[in-house]
């Protein structure tokens, strides 16, 4: 399992052309909008994340415990998820992340970022999809699910076309990059600087 991003790029080709931008509100959809916040917020920032991404994981673990308190519970910010999976390691994790029920996104989301270390980079064997069935397990995945959400091609068209469309309109090539105010803004910014991008401070 170790594609490189045009590789996986190369697989839109191959499946029919879901488009990115007829995402519904629908969360029980794996096609529906995922975010954190309230749909009234001030500000939406849109995030293209990558679940292997070491500064993604940088910023869910040691940035967002700050952000959430400060502006998403106070109803002032809502970040809207959105993938860009640099291997096909990150592919999996966000396919079973987006067959999840809704409520259960983000802490999956967070779990992984939390133990990246563990089933991203720590797995000996190759068995990639065993280590991510492991938290997936936690979230009420059982393993025929699990395994519906890995052999899902309409899924997988529509996360790479996804991560197709970020390229093209926002020129994303690195992760994570924050949208905010229609600009992208790429690192994993600290939070005085998130909150000075986002004009929340």
């Amino acid at each position: 399992m170790s594609l490189d991003r045009r590789t996986l790029l190369s697989l839109v080709g191959t499946l029919p052309f879901i488009p990115a931008l007829a995402r519904a509100d629908d969360t029980s959809s794996p096609y529906g909008v995922r975010s954190l916040g309230s749909p009234d917020a001030k500000v939406t920032v849109i995030e293209y994340f990558s679940q292997t991404c070491s500064h993604c994981a940088e910023f869910a673990n040691d940035i967002m415990p700050q952000i959430e308190p400060a502006y998403i519970k106070t109803g002032k910010l809502r970040i809207i998820y959105r993938d860009f999976p640099l291997d096909a390691i990150a592919l999996m994790a966000a396919q079973v992340a987006r067959s999840l029920p809704v409520a259960e996104y983000y802490p999956f989301v967070s779990a992984l970022f939390a133990n990246q270390n563990d089933w991203a980079f720590g797995v000996k064997d190759g068995k990639y999809a065993d280590a991510i069935f492991k938290y997936a397990a936690l979230a009420g995945m059982d393993r025929p699910s699990f395994d519906a959400a890995l052999n899902n091609d309409k899924l997988k068209t529509f996360i790479l076309n996804e991560q197709t469309e970020a390229e093209a309109k926002y020129k994303v090539n690195a992760t994570p990059t924050f949208i905010i105010n229609g600009e992208p803004h790429a690192g994993a910014a600290d939070f005085a600087d998130f909150s000075k991008l986002t004009g929340l401070s």
